[in-house]
Order: structure tokens, then C-alpha cells, then sequence
């Protein structure tokens, strides 16, 4: 990766009356700071001044202790953003969207106050790869068209709508990274263990679909890659290379943690058993094409294949 300091740093530290270190450093801000972002920012270290918007009082400790400075605010809430305006030099939006409506008012209310005022080089935007719609299985560029079937994905194609337009009438380079599943033995529900041990059913293979991955480690590598060599306006699939379908990455995971493998049910047998979120997850087969990822964001994946992801994970000595 480039170095992270921009020709303006590079200025300041050789001309005298250089501004002190801490305003030369870039400034990036991350607005929706869970577990990927945490991820973005151990990855940063101390190459840049790391900033996090967060609704909740009580994680200020907790970030600071991470080299982070928090920034109490709510998207919800816009007039808690007013001093959001002109703070970073780099951005990365990961807070999902309201879970109800067809819109995402709070990226609307991040991108109000970033027009305010705006030092903005580069903005990166996670979205989601639901966006695309059931394609029956077909391979998927970021060149097809949007089919998005739910409202939860109706929310997504609002933001990355708003987010385009930003991009197109400021001077800020913005990128959309439409994401999969994301795994990862450390995270919170970040295994299909849980799953398992419940026994919950799988389509039988007739009915199955295909289901996409990335590990949250090489995800937050793809954030840090965008917001410095994302083309401008341009679209991300952010995933690995795996090619399975859901009910065989389920018999994988049964296989290394050695647990039964779920049972196989038809279609209409799912119907009635399993709950409307999972049924939608099961109504969309597709298999994203991460050309771009690897070609222009140079992003070399640490897990190529969910089977590396989570063998790691089961042969690291802190697992349990």
C-alpha cells in the first residue's frame, strides 16, 4: 500500500513553521465502529489519527484504550453530528441502515453535515451484496443491475444512491463495497457453530443456493485499500474465492468442528420451520466476481476460502 502520509504532510514537515505532528497525520474517521471497524483501526495503528462515531457513552473507555478518539453522536439524531464537519481527511461508513422504512436517513444526515464543511479525500461506503437480488446463481459483477428483493436491501441501494451523489458534487473520491457474509472464528456470531449445534435445517441440494464470504480481517483490508486506491465512484464486491452452496459450507463447518452435519429438508419443508430473515437468505443464489478487489484495490485475501478461515480458527491456541 502507498504510504498513508499525503504531499501536504510531506510540505509541512520540511518548510518551517511545520504544523505539529498530530494535524499532519491523516484523519480518519470511522462512523459505525463494531467489530469490523475495530478491525480497521488495529490495522491503521498509529499511521494515522483514528476517530469513531459511536451512540454509546459507555464504549469512550474502551476505544480510547485502542488509540481511538470517540465521538459521542447519533446518526438518528442530526443535530448530535454538527462536529463531524470538516474533522477527517478519510471516512469509512459502516453503520447500517434503520431496520424499517425504504430509505436510510442516516446516511442522509452524515453526508448533511459532510457537506458543510469537508477536508474529505476519500470516503468508503459498506453496503451489502443483497443489493443485487436473487440471480439464480449466475455470476455477479458490479456492473449488473440492482434487484434488490427486501426492504432491508431497498435501504442499502437508497444510501449507495446518496453516496454516489456526494461523490459526484464534491471533490471527495467515494467507493461502495458490496459485502457478503462475514465470518471470523473472534467474532460475536461469526461461525456457523451456533447454528449447528441447534440443529437447524439446510435445502436439500436440488433447492439450494449459493452463498458468498469474506473474513472479517480481510475485509477491514479492503477499507483501508479503498480509501486509498478505490477508483472514483467506483464499486467493490468484497469477498473471497469460495464457490459453495449454503448447505455444503454448513456441512464443511459441521466437518471441522466435528458436529453433525444439519439435516437436508425441501424447500417448502423450510417454509414452515425457519424464521423470514433466514428464509430470505435462502431465496437468493448468486457468486460474486472479485476481480476488481484483487486488480485495482491489490487486496491479497489472507482466507482465499472459507475452509482456510475457519481452519484457522479451529487449529489458533486461544480456541476453545
Amino acid at each position: 500500500m502507498p504510504a498513508l502520509r499525503s504531499p501536504h504532510a510531506l510540505l509541512y514537515a520540511t518548510r518551517p513553521g511545520a504544523l505539529p505532528a498530530r494535524f499532519r497525520r491523516e484523519r480518519v474517521l470511522l462512523v459505525g465502529c463494531g467489530d469490523v471497524g475495530v478491525r480497521v483501526a488495529r490495522d491503521l495503528g498509529q499511521r494515522v489519527r483514528l476517530l469513531a462515531l459511536t451512540t454509546d457513552a459507555s464504549r469512550v473507555a474502551g476505544l480510547r484504550a485502542l488509540g481511538i478518539t470517540p465521538l459521542v453522536g447519533n446518526l438518528d439524531k442530526p443535530d448530535s453530528l454538527k462536529r463531524l464537519s470538516g474533522l477527517a481527511t478519510r471516512l469509512v461508513h459502516l453503520a447500517p441502515p434503520p431496520g424499517s422504512g425504504g430509505q436510510d436517513p442516516r446516511t442522509r444526515a452524515l453526508l448533511q453535515v459532510l457537506r458543510r464543511r469537508s477536508h474529505l479525500q476519500s470516503l468508503v461506503y459498506g453496503s451489502t451484496s443483497g443489493v443485487y437480488g436473487d440471480c439464480q446463481g449466475e455470476v455477479v459483477t458490479e456492473n449488473r443491475m440492482l434487484n434488490a428483493a427486501t426492504a432491508r436491501a431497498q435501504r442499502r441501494i437508497d444510501a449507495e444512491q446518496r453516496i454516489r451523489h456526494f461523490g459526484r458534487v464534491s471533490a471527495v473520491r467515494v467507493n461502495t463495497l458490496r459485502i457478503p457474509g462475514i465470518y471470523a472464528p473472534d467474532r460475536e456470531g461469526g461461525t456457523p457453530r451456533e447454528r449447528l449445534l441447534k440443529g437447524t435445517p439446510v435445502l436439500q441440494a436440488s433447492d439450494d443456493v449459493f452463498t458468498n464470504h469474506i473474513h472479517a480481517d480481510d475485509l477491514a483490508r479492503a477499507c483501508i485499500a479503498a480509501l486509498w486506491r478505490g477508483l472514483p465512484g467506483r464499486v467493490y464486491n468484497v469477498n473471497d474465492d469460495t464457490c459453495l452452496k449454503m448447505g455444503d459450507y454448513f456441512d464443511l463447518a459441521a466437518d471441522l468442528y466435528g458436529l453433525q452435519r444439519p439435516p437436508r429438508v425441501p424447500r417448502d419443508t423450510a417454509t414452515a420451520q425457519l424464521p423470514l430473515m433466514l428464509l430470505s437468505f435462502m431465496s437468493e443464489s448468486r457468486r460474486l466476481d472479485n476481480t476488481r478487489l484483487k486488480s485495482e484495490l491489490r487486496v491479497a485475501l489472507r482466507y482465499a476460502t472459507v475452509a482456510q478461515g475457519l481452519q484457522a480458527g479451529v487449529t489458533a491456541p486461544s480456541s476453545s
